[in-house]
């Protein structure tokens, strides 16, 4: 009876899909290092303009492997842009960004951090709603506006 369950937990653990894993969780660690962030959503938008590109070049095949291969490229697009909003959102808006108070000398600098980071979450939606590598240019064109900002 025993190894019967032993089994059937082990069966569930092993089928059971496993929830993703982000890379930063909410603490004060100090482990994670804003550059490394930056270097991902970099990584993040050359795979999204990749899958732009290959989207676009299976788009007229009517093939069955065509077809998988579209549906991978269009769920890996969606995924990295979510990593975009993910590291936008939980490291940088909630993480990194200090909260500054009203009439602060500091809120002109503030504001134009969260009006980017804002516009970055919108360009990672386009990013998803489109297969315009454009969008990918602004998209790295805003976090090259961020990360100015944001280091000085």
């Amino acid at each position: 009876m025993k190894n019967g369950k032993l089994m059937l937990l082990l069966a569930c653990c092993l089928l059971a899909p496993a929830a993703p894993l982000w890379a930063h969780c909410e603490i004060p660690c100090g482990i994670y290092g804003d550059e490394a962030r930056f270097v991902a959503i970099a990584e993040d938008l050359t795979t999204i303009e990749k899958s732009m590109t290959q989207i676009a070049a299976l788009a007229g095949q009517s093939d069955a492997q065509s077809a998988n291969q579209l549906a991978r490229w269009v769920a890996n697009k969606e995924e990295h842009a979510n990593r975009i909003q993910h590291v936008v959102t939980q490291y940088f808006m909630t993480q990194r960004l200090k909260e500054v108070e009203e009439g602060d000398e500091a809120m002109a600098a503030y504001t134009k951090k969260l009006v980017l980071l804002h516009k970055m979450l919108r360009g990672a939606m386009k990013c998803k709603q489109t297969v315009d590598v454009e969008e990918v240019e602004k998209m790295r064109t805003l976090l090259h506006e961020f990360k100015h900002a944001y280091q000085n």
